[in-house]
């Protein structure tokens, strides 16, 4: 990761109001980087098809960041061009990177439509496509008339594409391959070829396209300053585009512009076949860690947490994976909806934030909450463990992995952060104790409870090893950093338990 114990936010979620997220961030900058936030995800700053109601991912102009009255608005959904520049440099004055995410799957929002000659596939085998071509309209032709040639004269056409899902024609809704294209073959078997995914498919191997957006991409770069990416869809898209892509950014560039793949899937060999097409020349989000965690928290308690690591991302190639717990698109009400359940978001962070392995990502919707859901914040949880994570979680990890219902781990700490050092134990099912080793270096030092501060301190025993409890489907963390949260603890910690008999803190 760019950053030692380094931490992503995702600064976004689906449902957000329109016109306020470029200037709340621009507020919130230094209150990330106190919290330990060292770089953020920006949703895409581009001009959608439904302009300031648009997420951002039915792309229709990448020139326009808030600047042109197209789709019938200046402002994209979150704010203007001049209020995003003002956030980025907030967040660099601060210290934190930031990562754009870009769309260079698909277009939607074409200003004309155009007559294409095309065969139709079957939507659920897209390799199976028909024998028979038809004239069809397909909305195609770009031009971006509010933005009258600026920047680029670049205009789309159907041949720049691949294939569509609407015959305008005859008002019918298909998978249609035009004529004379194919579908990529290096892309995710699943549909038996998903090069297609919505809107207009851009055809990644035509010569003109990976020119014009080789140009943007250079471009974007010197109008805002971004320090990397964030690349949507990556399973459907010709894996080689972006793997000489990002070769193209950073020589123009200069410089590391750190970047993740979206590969939406929780097959590690499908992970691992795309890191090898695309010569890891960048990280991916670790999906199979995602739908672990989900498993684990939706079993009722038959989950057998001895094997959350298998098969994910940050077991095989850690410096590779992004962590994550939810995203926009696991959220509530969204296409790939698997959201962590409430009560298990404390044990779910943990495990991306307070180990050694990975590059955690802070969902916006967990930090804040999904108010159009009525999901609360888990801000006051998730800054602590980001506080300790940047000052704390540092050292050796001794892994204890040994319960199918309680796991855990230490960082026995070293000499170049004080105080640190940590223990962890997080249940699904039942809770109860388990000895973990934390240093012999700190035999008589004291641990105590993040998260209950209330509680008595527990006592090193001279071996290094300490017992330590956790409640059922609860989380419990240790630090050496006393608590500073009123009179109670202050008792709490002039009355020791010995860790070389039974210590109880949750």
């Amino acid at each position: 990761m760019p950053n030692t114990n380094g931490c992503i936010m995702q600064y976004f979620e689906w449902d957000l109001p329109p016109g306020r997220l470029w200037m709340q961030l621009e507020q919130q900058a230094p209150e990330l980087a106190r919290n330990g936030i060292t770089a953020v995800w920006i949703p895409p700053a581009y001009k959608g098809s439904s302009g300031v109601n648009d997420v951002g991912y039915a792309t229709y102009d990448l020139w326009d960041l808030g600047e042109f009255d197209q789709r019938g608005s200046v402002a994209t959904k979150y704010g203007t061009k001049a209020e995003l520049l003002a956030a980025i440099e907030a967040l660099h004055k601060q210290n934190i990177q930031v990562y754009a995410d870009i769309v260079l799957d698909h277009k939607m929002g074409a200003d004309e439509p155009e007559i294409v000659l095309a065969k139709e596939a079957d939507p659920e085998n897209r390799g199976n496509v028909g024998t028979d071509t038809k004239e069809i309209v397909a909305w195609t032709h770009y031009f971006f008339p509010g933005r009258q040639k600026k920047y680029s004269d670049f205009e789309w056409h159907w041949y720049h594409f691949s294939g569509v899902d609407w015959d305008a024609w005859n008002g019918e809704s298909s998978v249609y391959l035009f004529d004379g294209k194919e579908w990529a073959d290096e892309v995710d078997r699943e549909k038996g070829n998903f090069d297609y995914l919505m809107g207009a498919d851009i055809d990644l191997s035509n010569p003109e396209v990976i020119a014009e957006l080789t140009r943007w991409g250079q471009w974007f770069l010197k109008q805002t300053g971004v320090d990397g990416f964030r690349f949507d869809a990556v399973k459907h898209m010709r894996f080689s585009f972006y793997r000489n892509w990002i070769e193209k950014m950073r020589t123009k560039a200069k410089r590391e512009l750190f970047s993740v793949g979206e590969y939406w899937s929780p097959d590690i060999e499908a992970l691992k076949n795309y890191l090898n097409v695309t010569e890891e020349k960048f990280s991916l989000f670790d999906v199979p860690l995602h739908y672990n965690l989900l498993q684990a928290a939706t079993s009722m308690g038959s989950y057998d947490m001895r094997r959350l690591f298998d098969g994910t991302l940050v077991a095989y190639k850690p410096e590779l994976a992004v962590t994550f717990v939810d995203n926009h698109d696991t959220q509530p009400g969204q296409a790939l909806e698997s959201f962590i359940p409430e009560w298990f978001k404390p044990q779910a962070y943990a495990v991306i934030l307070l180990r050694e392995a990975g590059y955690p990502c802070v969902f916006y919707g967990d930090y804040y909450g999904i108010t159009a859901r009525s999901l609360p914040p888990h801000k006051a949880l998730i800054d602590r463990l980001l506080r300790v994570r940047k000052a704390l979680s540092y050292g050796r990890q001794n892994d204890y992995m040994d319960d199918p219902d309680i796991i855990g781990w230490t960082r026995e700490g070293d000499s170049e952060h004080p105080d640190s050092g940590l223990a962890v134990l997080l249940s699904n099912a039942a809770g109860g104790s388990k000895t973990m080793y934390v240093g012999t270096q700190h035999a008589g030092r004291l641990l105590y409870s993040l998260l209950e501060p209330q509680a008595a301190p527990l006592r090193v025993a001279e071996d290094g090893s300490c017992e330590f409890r956790v409640g059922d489907g609860a989380l419990a963390v240790w630090t050496f950093v006393p608590p500073e949260e009123g009179a109670a603890a202050e008792q709490a910690r002039q009355t020791p338990e010995d860790c070389q008999s039974a210590g109880s803190v949750v």
